[in-house]
């Protein structure tokens, strides 16, 4: 599988990471631990050594199964495991963004026993906390970073001026933004920054929340809290709308023998800055398609063509904001 550094430390990992967030079941409809931990072994097997995952995800659930996986797995050096810290778990379900140091040093430690390690390979700011300047979380996780607790840092939905600030008082290795086919605003701005200042990128939602599949259909239903129930890609007018371009898109992919996950994919990593794609997954079958990714590019002509069918099928495009998580 292809490989590429975290950045400016010396940490290799797979250019497709395993996403995590439906194996903590909150916002998917439930998870079955089993079947995700065989689901991690498997993305192991394949040769993905790069684990996505965090506390949020089914409030720590998430982690709990990454951590049993990888104990299953038996060789810890061998996996790259990143988590994310910055949202307050609530009482009564969801999340709120909390990145006090002493919230953040908390989490830590949750993290590090859930996960069953001592140390974490890449940990992330998730949000930013609008309540605490950034320079204060850069300090916090820098003296994570020099204590050996964490190999390197990264933030997650930050925006290039936040990252500016962080780079003034402490170096920041990766950035995990949500990019995919559809959802591209960070082309205008994050991308560039992060290709100019040697920050790796991790990108979210490289399947868009299982739209770039090619398996959603006009009858598709969601069922108890999947996140699609309220996802404005999945709300008529909008969501014929996407199924036709992905239909049309589709159709480029079979020219180069590829189904529409490999096709999408392939897209995100073909673009310039993209350094990982992390592919969601809770099933190990749902992984089937990850070794036609490798060994072949997008020509020019066909990542035009995609831009024209998405200026023609898709009249009303929206990104992912509905996930942003409310603060304190």
């Amino acid at each position: 599988m292809e490989q590429t550094k975290l950045g400016r430390s010396n940490i290799q990992v797979s250019r497709i990471g395993l996403g995590t967030w439906a194996i903590g079941g909150w916002m998917w409809g439930g998870t079955d631990e089993q079947e995700s931990i065989r689901t991690i072994l498997r993305a192991l097997e394949l040769g993905i050594n790069l684990i996505d995952t965090a506390p949020a995800y089914g409030a720590g659930l998430s982690e709990e199964i990454v951590g049993k996986a990888v104990k299953q797995y038996g060789h810890r050096e061998d996996v790259v495991i990143a988590t994310k810290v910055g949202l307050e778990l609530l009482p009564g379900g969801g999340v709120r963004r909390n990145a006090t140091k002493q919230a953040l040093q908390k989490e830590l430690d949750d993290s590090l026993r859930r996960l069953q390690t001592d140390y974490i390979d890449l940990y992330q700011v998730h949000w930013p906390d609008p309540l605490v300047p950034v320079a204060e979380i850069a300090d916090t996780l820098h003296d994570m970073l020099k204590a050996g607790k964490i190999r390197a840092v990264g933030v997650s939905n930050f925006s290039p001026a936040q990252m500016e600030e962080w780079l003034s008082v402490a170096p920041l290795h990766t950035a995990q933004p949500p990019y995919n086919i559809f959802e591209r605003e960070i082309e205008k701005d994050v991308l560039p920054f992060c290709r100019e200042h040697g920050i790796a990128t991790l990108m979210y939602g490289s399947l868009c929340r299982g739209l770039l599949t090619g398996k959603m259909k006009r009858e598709t239903t969601f069922q108890g809290d999947d996140l699609r129930k309220t996802d404005p890609k999945f709300q008529q007018p909008r969501y014929d709308q996407y199924l036709s371009a992905v239909e049309q898109i589709s159709a480029i992919a079979r020219e180069y023998n590829k189904t529409m996950p490999q096709f999408s994919v392939r897209w995100v990593l073909d673009q310039p800055g993209a350094s990982v794609a992390l592919w969601g997954a809770r099933h190990p079958e749902q992984l089937a398609d990850v070794p036609g990714v490798d060994g072949w590019h997008i020509r020019a002509q066909d990542l035009k063509r995609v831009d024209e069918i998405l200026e023609r099928s898709v009249t009303d495009p929206v990104g992912p904001e509905f996930m942003a998580p409310p603060s304190r």
